[in-house]
């Protein structure tokens, strides 16, 4: 397994043409919980976590104020962790989803409900401006023919106030990057990606061409495409790497404008996540990686 692990040989990325960043950063959903239903992890643990992924080089970290279970919030730990936060540090967030009684975004917010949404985050992550924020559409389908005009419009008014420094959008087709473009400037799109479940590679194209950040959830699975695994088997023996690390060093390799955020609540999987940044994957290891 791959072990030197930092964050900066996955090369960096200009985010919204201002913000430098490490390609490989860390994303919080699963710092409260593994998944949304399941056990409330030790916050102790989390703050670890968080303060470790700092240590090795880590300046992006994607979050959500709905990322919580149990009394355990990833913003909160995120401001515990790391507050006062360093100068260099680029933190996103996430707005729209809404939680039902059992913890699950199982519903979207409306424009009216957007600003209070984004002073939670505000308040919750102790900013005055938040670096990044994602309209996240859809709810827990696939991208669909929703429009997110009058959602993103809100956000927009709140970037001119100042409240937000860039603007991004979630779970989206190439659609919905033209109906927001029209609106305002999109510094990255989020959606659903990774080494077998490459729908989204025109869009990623599009992203590129564009200078726009493509920053795949669920980089190494889960949800409703997970990664088999024994599939990776062949590149993982040549670089004596993890199935987790090929996963990222593919995504990195796929575009320079590919950001990878994985997520884990262990201390031992963020340093196994971190030594994907090193692996330098052949055209061999993409043709393979790559074969349906």
């Amino acid at each position: 397994m791959t072990t030197n692990t930092n964050a900066a040989p996955g090369g960096t990325f200009l985010l919204g043409g201002d913000l430098p960043v490490h390609r490989l950063g860390f994303g919080a959903m699963r710092l409260p919980t593994g998944t949304f239903q399941g056990a409330v992890r030790d916050p102790e643990t989390g703050v670890a976590v968080l303060r470790r992924a700092v240590e090795l080089g880590v300046d992006h970290i994607d979050t959500a104020w709905f990322y919580r279970r149990g009394g355990v919030a990833a913003n909160d730990l995120i401001r515990r962790a790391l507050a006062p936060y360093a100068d260099d540090l680029v933190i996103a967030t996430k707005v729209g989803p809404l939680l039902d009684e059992n913890g699950v975004p199982s519903s979207q917010a409306g424009p009216a409900e957007l600003r209070g949404l984004v002073e939670d985050n505000l308040r919750t992550l102790g900013v005055e401006r938040l670096d990044l924020v994602y309209l996240r559409i859809g709810g827990l389908n696939p991208p669909g023919g929703e429009s997110l005009s009058d959602r993103f419009a809100v956000l927009a008014e709140l970037r001119e106030e100042g409240l937000i420094r860039h603007l991004g959008i979630s779970n989206v087709t190439a659609a919905h990057l033209d109906e927001a473009l029209a609106i305002a400037p999109v510094a990255a799109v989020q959606n659903s990606f990774h080494v077998q479940d490459r729908g989204d590679t025109e869009l990623l194209a599009r992203c590129e061409k564009d200078g726009i950040a493509f920053v795949p959830f669920f980089p190494l699975g889960g949800g409703l495409r997970p990664i088999d695994r024994t599939r990776l088997t062949p590149v993982m023996e040549r670089h004596g790497a993890t199935a987790a690390q090929i996963a990222l060093a593919w995504l990195l390799a796929a575009s320079p404008v590919s950001l990878a955020i994985p997520g884990t609540g262990s201390p031992d999987h963020l340093e196994e996540n971190m030594g994907a940044g090193r692996i330098r994957l052949t055209a061999e290891d993409l043709a393979a990686l790559e074969q349906d």
